[in-house]
């Protein structure tokens, strides 16, 4: 029994050092000028300390002028402190203006609170997340600066025209399919270049398989007479107007994305510089580690990530240009928001969630946690399975002791690990290969197959040189 308490004394002392705090023996008053908003659609409810005001819980518009009123009472009230839950987009335009008085805002997420029974109205609301607050039992969640917001919603309402141009692509395969051009059938993308003057040709009228066959490009591996037999389809006046339609929005989403990719580099354009692009060397289009894609910016975001951090993303493996922005759009391009590498990948949601009872693991699998910049990363991660880098090694070594899916978080915990350390530290990565985890590998296993024959009194010796390898 002595010894069981020794040991949980020394676990505690272990999770001290480790996180840096104790835990809290009783509680105290942390935030005493605290104040609990309860977001909604049409109102919002406030609530101050009682002592602070005749009326501690007022109702808000959700009008500017109303916002600026809650502000001002806050500041009246002496709170200091203010604390909300991330309701959908409500909290935005109140966390603003919030901010813009002075007051510090802390955005909490809904799941940590609501699992209190006797809590159904939005007074009550407000009151429990103030006296949460209060008490300290609250930890506000990451919310990027202001000019980093406005990046990420560029570069998020990109990806959503990029989404919708997608759907077109999948309507206008379906139009084809009803007039039985099986166009995809001998085209694996029929929004390239081949596809797309295909299409337009019979928008103008063309409807002659032998002569729509020549605007093919000739490294397209179907056919003369596979493309003349999928060509071959049953026309119709309704689904050509459809058609059309279709490749009008197509066009009208490229324009938006083209317009967008202005915006964006324009934006970036008023960013201090930290390095001299021309010691980057290498032009993108000419450098076999940023190979160009169908929907990459249409400006250098390579050249314009190098001269902002100073750090060129392309050179770890399975990261390029599109997947670095995609990481930096939300977080920014500092790392000072997490003191630690396990910091950054717990807020990513790539690390185990030890879930310990009785003194057993009950659950190690990650936190569901919908992160635009880890999707990036696993994607980034599941390109990794033929690289012959050291990070593809690591990946297919992780893939036949784990599986896939469990491979894909891993190498992706990797990932952020490195980025974290490129922005925070200006590294520039260097590929060790994948000899060179299989030489750690075999290092590994034999350190091990010493310390066994040490144990059961055995001598190992190379059957090639007959030298004893034991220590």
């Amino acid at each position: 029994m002595a010894q069981e308490q020794c040991n949980i004394r020394k676990k505690s002392k272990q999770y001290r050092r480790r996180h840096g705090r104790r835990m809290p023996r009783n509680l105290e008053v942390v935030n005493p000028d605290a104040a609990g908003i309860d977001l909604g659609s049409a109102i919002h409810y406030v609530s101050v300390p009682d002592d602070r005001c005749e009326e501690p819980i007022r109702h808000f518009g959700c009008y500017t002028p109303d916002l600026q009123a809650m502000a001002k009472w806050l500041l009246e009230c002496g709170v200091t402190t203010v604390v909300m839950e991330s309701t959908g987009v409500y909290w935005t335009p109140v966390f603003r203006v919030l901010e813009q008085q002075g007051l510090e805002v802390l955005l909490v997420n809904p799941k940590h609170v609501k699992y209190v029974p006797g809590r159904k109205t939005d007074v009550a609301d407000c009151q429990w997340l103030r006296q949460l607050h209060t008490f300290g039992l609250l930890k506000g969640a990451f919310v990027p600066p202001n000019e980093v917001a406005e990046m990420r919603a560029l570069w998020r309402h990109r990806k959503n025209l990029i989404e919708h141009k997608s759907k077109t692509i999948l309507q206008v395969q379906k139009v084809f399919t009803q007039m039985n051009i099986q166009l995809h059938v001998v085209l694996s993308d029929i929004s390239g270049v081949s596809g797309m003057k295909i299409i337009r040709a019979i928008l103008r009228g063309e409807r002659d398989p032998n002569v729509l066959v020549r605007l093919v490009n000739k490294q397209v591996k179907a056919t003369h007479e596979e493309f003349v037999a999928a060509l071959s389809g049953h026309y119709s006046d309704s689904q050509l107007f459809i058609l059309g339609q279709l490749m009008a929005q197509y066009d009208s989403l490229q324009q938006q994305i083209q317009e967008c990719d202005a915006q964006t580099e324009a934006y970036l354009s008023q960013f201090e510089s930290k390095a001299d692009v021309k010691s980057l060397g290498l032009h993108p289009k000419k450098s076999k580690r940023c190979k160009s894609r169908k929907n990459e910016p249409h400006f250098d975001l390579r050249m314009e990530l190098f001269r902002i951090t100073g750090v060129d993303f392309s050179r770890i493996d399975g990261v390029d240009c599109l997947t670095a922005f995609s990481v930096l759009s939300e977080i920014g391009f500092n790392v000072d928001a997490f003191r630690t590498e396990d910091h950054f990948v717990s807020w990513l949601g790539l690390c185990p969630n030890n879930q310990i009872t009785g003194g057993k693991v009950k659950r190690r699998s990650t936190r569901k946690v919908v992160n635009r910049a880890a999707t990036a990363l696993r994607v980034a991660a599941q390109s990794l399975c033929r690289s012959k880098s050291y990070l593809g090694a690591l990946y297919r070594r992780f893939a036949a002791r784990l599986g896939p899916s469990k491979a894909i978080t891993a190498c992706a915990h990797r990932l952020a690990r490195i980025i974290y350390r490129c922005i925070k530290y200006g590294y520039e990565y260097v590929d060790k290969g994948q000899q060179h985890l299989e030489q750690q590998h075999l290092e590994r296993s034999l350190k091990s197959l010493k310390k066994l024959a040490n144990k059961h009194g055995f001598i190992l010796v190379n059957a090639e040189t007959g030298e004893c390898v034991c220590a």
